[in-house]
């Protein structure tokens, strides 16, 4: 049977999981393997898909669990497409995955790469039957292998750890640090630490908005890249608004939309900082890496383990503003304890040439 590669995903939303998956089959095919995506009508992946010049296969939207039906209908459009490889990122196909590959009558390599943390272990009888059925599992960092292994009973020996990858030659800018605040309209003279991501409670724009207000200095500043969720981020938004007139920082925060071009953000700032509670694995903290621009994170998640547990980043009790402000102090007092050439160096292990590589090799595809 030739090698396909099936990407599905079921779901109707545009985040880090749905854009990984999309960026991975994008780079396979540019490596010149067979790639199809498996996606809902009108879906934003499946639009990406098209605009990326990938085939797309249109299936129907399954339950988490048991869904049979949808199943059996997977299972045919799978041989209906020779597919020999499915890979899946969002743990609600998985299910709906092992169903299908039952029902085919060809053998079919399932993989599931990693992209969100365990909340609650997974022993049940019913998970570990399900992931009897799944040939590989791949995890970005090591730290999220370990809970693999002590929340599962998935085999060891099937467990990989591959990093989420990064186009290096995208990630970058040319621009000096002065063009790039010109570009995005911030001060020239002033140190600033930004911050990326959706307007979100857990992103902890505010716990940085505090942190600022306790360095009492004035010639630092904050700039945050992003906007609310529509329906969802309002109220955190206005919250942002009420403290920063609250405490007269209309002069020290600046407040830009998400902009595809993020390397320009990461140029213009002098530090970035990421707030997260927790965050599973940070691609914005590598595209920082990439950029050269120092890093101050949560002392969780995936963030550590990045940052070589210190080694290349400060790192702060997660959502301590306290914390948090001594880390930007130190940073103001020594800021180039890591310099921008070790951060490049470190970020080189995500480069998507070599992760595309270590896929082919965990999938067992031969390298083009």
């Amino acid at each position: 049977m030739r090698t396909k590669l099936a990407y599905l995903c079921s779901s109707l939303s545009w985040g880090g999981l749905e854009m990984n998956q999309l960026r991975n089959a994008v780079w396979m095919k540019e490596r010149g393997h067979e790639v199809v995506i498996f996606g809902i009508k009108d879906s934003p992946i499946v639009k990406a898909a098209k605009i990326a010049g990938l085939r797309t296969c249109e299936i129907i939207r399954h339950k988490k669990y048991y869904d049979f039906k949808s199943g059996k209908s997977l299972a045919k459009l799978l041989e209906q497409e020779s597919i020999s490889h499915l890979i899946l990122r969002d743990t609600r196909d998985m299910s709906v995955s092992v169903i299908a590959k039952r029902y085919c009558v060809h053998p079919i390599h399932l993989s599931y790469f990693m992209e969100m943390q365990l909340g609650v272990k997974k022993t049940h009888v019913l998970h570990t039957l399900r992931y009897r059925y799944v040939d590989l599992w791949s995890c970005p960092l090591n730290w999220l292998a370990e809970q693999v292994k002590t929340m599962t009973r998935f085999s060891k020996d099937k467990i990989v750890v591959i990093p989420s990858g990064l186009d290096l030659t995208k990630a970058t800018s040319t621009l000096s640090k002065t063009e790039a605040r010109r570009e995005m309209d911030l001060p020239f003279e002033k140190q600033i630490f930004g911050l990326v991501g959706r307007f979100d409670e857990q992103k902890g724009q505010l716990l940085l908005l505090q942190a600022l207000v306790m360095t009492q200095n004035p010639n630092t500043i904050v700039c945050l890249l992003g906007e609310p969720t529509i329906g969802e981020g309002e109220a955190y938004s206005r919250q942002i608004s009420v403290f920063i007139e609250a405490n007269n920082l209309q002069d020290r925060v600046f407040i830009r939309p998400f902009r595809s071009d993020v390397s320009t953000f990461f140029r213009a700032v002098d530090a970035f900082v990421m707030a997260s509670k927790a965050e599973t694995f940070g691609m914005v903290t590598i595209e920082s890496m990439a950029c050269g621009t120092p890093i101050i994170a949560s002392n969780a998640g995936g963030s550590p383990e990045i940052l070589e547990f210190g080694k290349i980043g400060t790192l702060f009790t997660p959502m301590d503003v306290q914390s948090l402000t001594e880390a930007m102090n130190s940073y103001s007092s020594a800021p180039n304890k890591t310099s921008s050439e070790a951060l490049y160096h470190a970020a080189q292990q995500y480069d998507h040439h070599r992760v595309c590589s270590a896929v082919e090799s965990a999938l067992g595809l031969g390298s083009y």
